[in-house]
């Protein structure tokens, strides 16, 4: 479920603020959004799967909590990210 190192790079690369960005907070959620979507499509495949489940919930917390941060720090970007990633319909 992990992702690739290619898949890594293009998130990071579409993303970044700036040439060296590998870790701000816009790449960290987009990349928590990626996983969750993976693992969101596993999970229906595989209802019983419990131990996913609950990484699953644990990535929606850190990525609820870094969305807070970007929030926080600027309305506009905040709103300009989740329209892009297509999160918080």
């Amino acid at each position: 479920m992990a992702l690739t190192q290619e898949r890594k790079q293009e998130i990071i690369d579409s993303y970044q603020i700036h040439d060296t960005d590998t870790g701000s907070a816009d790449v960290q959620i987009a990349m928590l959004s990626d996983r969750i979507s993976r693992l969101s499509t596993h999970l229906q495949a595989n209802k019983k799967d419990h131990a996913s489940r609950r990484g699953l919930l644990k990535m929606i917390g850190q990525r609820k909590r870094l969305l807070s941060y970007v929030r926080e720090g600027n309305p506009e970007h905040y709103q300009a990210l989740i329209k892009r990633l297509g999160i918080r319909g």
